[in-house]
């Protein structure tokens, strides 16, 4: 078995047999990644849907000013892609990169597809997956358009306490849409 972890994030959503996870294993390629190695860059499509197993990623875009703006920050037992890019199988406008050394389990869009067609509750675990990021993204866009930085960043790490840990306040600070200077701020009020 590649992974009991993944066996364990299929289940959260869809009830998958061993048997059926067996044959999506068959489809799963891991691969190790070095700290700031790019697994994905902005112009190429995303053939694959990572799951971490160990480490941290992250994935972002940059704008035509040269400025990154991290979107997701993914450690075990997240899955990281370029969804719009890995759907329609064109050029994508995100980078995905390992924040620390990591294992990645990449699943290949077409193989997902087919797994489709053999496993429903494929499609009913990554139906649940698409829509909870669909659902994370509408709440992130409304906390940056009416919470106040540093309720975003109480909120993020109530809902997310590894992050001050595990991730660089530069990354954590783009994520929240600030500077990295106004986190530094707000880190020193709430722990004072």
């Amino acid at each position: 078995m590649i992974s009991t972890l993944l066996f364990e994030s299929f289940n959260k959503y869809a009830r998958i047999s061993e048997t059926d996870f067996e044959v999506i294993e068959q489809h799963i390629t891991k691969r190790f990644v070095k700290k700031r190695k790019t697994l994905l860059m902005q112009g190429e499509a995303s053939r694959y849907i990572y799951f971490v197993e160990k480490g941290a990623l992250r994935s972002y875009s940059i704008d035509k000013v040269g400025n990154e703006h991290v979107l997701q920050l993914a450690i075990e037992g997240h899955w990281i892609a370029d969804l719009s890019s890995f759907v329609s199988q064109s050029p994508g406008n995100i980078n995905i990169e390992a924040i620390e050394d990591s294992e990645v389990l990449l699943l290949p869009h077409h193989d997902l597809e087919s797994l489709f067609e053999q496993i429903p509750q494929m499609e009913r675990f990554f139906r649940q997956l698409y829509q909870r990021a669909y659902v994370t993204l509408q709440q992130r866009h409304h906390a940056a358009q009416s919470d106040h930085a540093e309720e975003r960043y109480r909120q993020l790490i109530h809902e997310h306490p590894y992050v001050a840990a595990r991730i660089p306040l530069i990354y954590i600070a783009s994520y929240l849409g600030i500077t990295p200077e106004s986190l530094s701020r707000i880190r020193k009020q709430l722990f004072s």
